[in-house]
């Protein structure tokens, strides 16, 4: 429970300085072109609301009450000094800059063609004033993202381990081994560049790659690849196509747990498990999957237990001999103890940035996440791609589960490239939507009719409804182990 608070809350906190900076971006031009904005909330307030600038309690608090008598048609009339209602809404799902007189979520077609347009209204301003005004919140994302990239390798610098470095190898699956691959052998690069670090671009280099350069045993080789290799399935197969070779060493053991009742303690080395010889953590986590899987076919507790319960072989550190002993892993096929950390077994490169550097080296990646991110879009467009499309639960999830303010930034920095790659896709509801239209207006010089407009609304709405529930819905079908 813990752990799920801890990412919520950085969920929420992410999320409420992206929407905010979003829309602020939208109120920026607006309010620079003199136009009106009647409501400028963070987070939706379908049916109410957490606080409004336009709540009595707090109008009375400021000595500022509104006028709240009521028009021939039943709502409130509200006195101008109020100016912008600002607002907190309940439901996380993005917020609201409203524009009078524009066509969006918040009026409609029908009721903007009843009034004539009016000075201070969007529909009445250029062009160029229309689309800075709706550009504004994919531009504040993008460079808000690049800022943050800056500030991180200006803050912490920039540590990973080099593939170079990494000289025990990494393991392959069965699918890299038919390409030529070898456990053991020692990543460099490809004819599209070097290998930084291990991470989504080295498997996006693979995929699209005719050669590959490695060391195999100390030796420099290069292998030919066929430069089309299907990266979804790269990412998501099981064992995983390459993950660097962890030495299957233990860095320390739960008390209470089934190894410390054998005798395992930190520095142990795992030679053998369930009558299965035993080289690295990677296979330690293979093993232990397949046996997972079968759990989930025992009929009893009896059946359970039989199948948790197996040999393992380990040797404590500055051994000579090896001690064997039966061991009942737990119910979620764990024996307590904890594998060591990538930057504890390999050389750590760490490169720091003074200020004005930074900004550069942030701006590179920063364009290089939205690249990487463009790339795989593609993905969604197919079946598998579809499945792997997630909705709150696995964007909150991807926060770490203690609070680092390191990873809580890198997050924050890369939803809001997201945000801003999302929102400039020309669907209708979106802001790059209107600014399809606003560029048909300059190419052919003729402005969409308002009715054209509301019913390109409508659809573009159904559309994101429509995505944001199957995306939810891949969510409840992983939590409930049904995908």
């Amino acid at each position: 429970m813990e752990v799920f608070i801890i990412k919520a809350l950085q969920f929420i906190l992410s999320i409420t300085i992206l929407v905010a900076l979003h829309e602020g971006g939208h109120f920026f031009f607006a309010k620079l072109f003199k136009t009106r904005v009647s409501r400028f909330y963070v987070f939706a307030n379908y049916k109410f609301h957490l606080w409004s600038s336009y709540d009595n309690w707090w109008r009375r608090l400021i000595g500022k009450p509104l006028v709240t008598e009521r028009g021939e048609d039943g709502n409130k009339l509200y006195n101008e000094e109020a100016g912008t209602e600002y607002g907190l809404g309940w439901l996380p799902i993005g917020g609201y800059c409203q524009i009078d007189g524009m066509v969006d979520e918040t009026q409609s077609a029908a009721d903007l063609a009843k009034k004539p347009a009016q000075p201070w209204e969007f529909r009445s301003k250029k062009a160029y004033q229309r689309l800075l005004m709706m550009a504004g919140g994919v531009m504040v994302n993008f460079i808000l993202a690049l800022f943050i990239y800056s500030m991180v390798l200006y803050t912490w610098g920039d540590s990973y381990v080099a593939t170079k470095d990494m000289t025990y190898g990494m393991k392959f699956n069965d699918d890299a081994k038919a390409l030529g691959f070898k456990d053991g052998d020692i990543l460099l690069s490809t004819e599209l560049g070097d290998f930084k670090d291990f991470n989504a671009d080295l498997y996006r280099d693979i995929a699209k790659a005719h050669m590959c350069n490695i060391i195999r045993s100390g030796k420099a080789m290069t292998l030919t690849l066929p430069g089309d290799l299907d990266l979804l399935r790269m990412m998501k197969s099981t064992p995983s196509f390459v993950r660097p070779l962890i030495p299957a060493d233990i860095d320390s053991v739960m008390k209470g747990s089934p190894a410390e009742t054998i005798g395992m303690k930190a520095g142990d080395r795992i030679i053998a498990l369930g009558g299965k010889n035993i080289d690295s953590w990677n296979e330690i986590n293979n093993e232990l999957g397949r046996l997972k899987d079968g759990l989930a076919d025992a009929k009893t507790t009896k059946d359970s237990l039989a199948l948790r319960t197996m040999d393992i072989v380990f040797k404590h550190k500055g051994s000579a001999t090896a001690d064997t002993a039966n061991i009942a892993l737990t119910e979620d096929m764990t024996f307590g103890v904890m594998m060591s950390n990538v930057a504890n077994i390999y050389k750590v490169t760490h490169k720091q940035y003074g200020f004005l550097e930074s900004f550069p080296a942030g701006t590179m990646y920063g364009i290089n996440v939205l690249g990487g991110y463009v790339n795989d879009l593609k993905y969604i467009f197919s079946s598998e791609g579809a499945k792997s499309l997630g909705g709150f639960g696995t964007i909150g999830n991807l926060f770490p589960a203690s609070w680092d303010w390191h990873a809580f930034w890198l997050m924050t920095a890369f939803l809001s490239i997201i945000l801003a790659f999302m929102n400039i896709i020309p669907i209708p509801g979106l802001d790059g939507g209107h600014i399809l239209m606003l560029l048909i207006e300059v190419i052919t010089g003729r402005t969409p009719s308002l009715k054209f407009q509301g019913i390109a609304q409508n659809i573009g709405m159904a559309l994101l409804l429509l995505l944001m529930v199957v995306a939810n819905l891949n969510d409840i079908l992983r939590w409930i182990g049904l995908m």
